[in-house]
């Protein structure tokens, strides 16, 4: 019995002193590489979840040919974000153009680890009847309808990101940051090709519940600030599921933050994953959204 506890013991700590041995060595690794390298070698491990890394600011974002783009956007995939760990505030804006019903939507709060928020542009077929808004399936605009994004992310007051481009689905995502959505103000501004199409969109933000007060119209931009959901609370039970998603949330950010607690950077803390803990790393940028774009597409129909 004493022996079998002190190979056990000698069994442990044998694994204890390789584990730390490779720790360190992983560590002196990354902190050699050169920072153009490093943001290199994270681009290509983004490039097929459909995201980038951006390093002036230290967030991940989308990519314009992001496989996303190919499933579009229906409601159900707001409604089944709980499953896949992710708590938002949504703000859909829909409005007729050009023989078109458009939706761009917004979204602000807690992706998994990850504080983010996203403006996506879509379009049906034809004019949509306001009855049949949930049950569309709406597709991705192509590259001739992209429109000029930008949003500024805040949470209680502090700047996490400040992005803008010219695209279908503008996202940043703070990696192991933890928020609740009512943390978080959204600045955001669209810019139109014409007039008549910005204020076609102002008219459904208006309709969506903003006053025409807080709705800023300078040439072809609509800007405004994206604060809190303009959606109906859920009821005791969707309240209580959502605390206990972001309970989870929270106790995984923390747990990452301590794994990768040598680092300060997301390019540093992401790597270190890659190589310390590779199914940690997979689990982290899971596309999760990309599951959830499948099984909807076989739902709004």
């Amino acid at each position: 019995m004493y022996l079998f506890f002190g190979i056990f013991f000698f069994i442990l700590l044998f694994f204890f002193c390789l584990n730390f041995w490779r720790r360190k060595k992983i560590i002196k690794k990354i902190c050699c590489m050169p920072t153009r390298a490093k943001c290199h070698l994270l681009d290509e491990l983004l490039q097929p979840f459909g995201f980038r890394y951006v390093a002036s600011q230290d967030i991940i974002t989308s990519h314009i040919d992001a496989m996303q783009r190919k499933f579009g956007y229906c409601s159900l995939y707001d409604k089944t974000a709980l499953m896949f760990h992710m708590v938002f505030d949504a703000l859909p804006v829909y409005f007729n153009y050009n023989g078109r019903t458009w939706l761009i939507e917004f979204w602000k709060g807690q992706y998994g680890i990850n504080t983010g928020g996203e403006i996506g542009i879509y379009y049906a077929d034809g004019i949509i009847p306001p009855s049949e808004w949930e049950n569309t399936l709406f597709q991705c605009v192509s590259d001739k309808d992209m429109l000029g994004l930008s949003f500024n992310l805040f949470r209680c007051g502090m700047g996490i990101a400040d992005i803008q481009a010219k695209h279908w689905w503008l996202t940043a995502f703070s990696v192991g940051r933890f928020s609740n959505p009512a943390d978080l103000n959204m600045r955001a501004s669209v810019t139109f090709p014409h007039c008549e199409m910005a204020e076609a969109f102002a008219q459904g933000l208006v309709e969506a519940g903003y006053c025409q007060e807080d709705i800023c119209i300078c040439h072809h931009t609509v800007s405004f600030s994206f604060t809190k959901s303009l959606e109906k609370a859920g009821g005791c039970l969707h309240r209580l599921r959502i605390r206990f998603v972001q309970g989870i949330n929270h106790f995984w950010c923390k747990v990452y933050l301590f794994v990768t607690r040598p680092f300060c950077l997301s390019l540093d803390k992401i790597l270190y994953l890659y190589y310390y803990l590779p199914f940690v790393f997979r689990k982290i940028l899971r596309m999760k959204k990309f599951k959830r774009h499948k099984k909807a597409k076989r739902t709004c129909r």
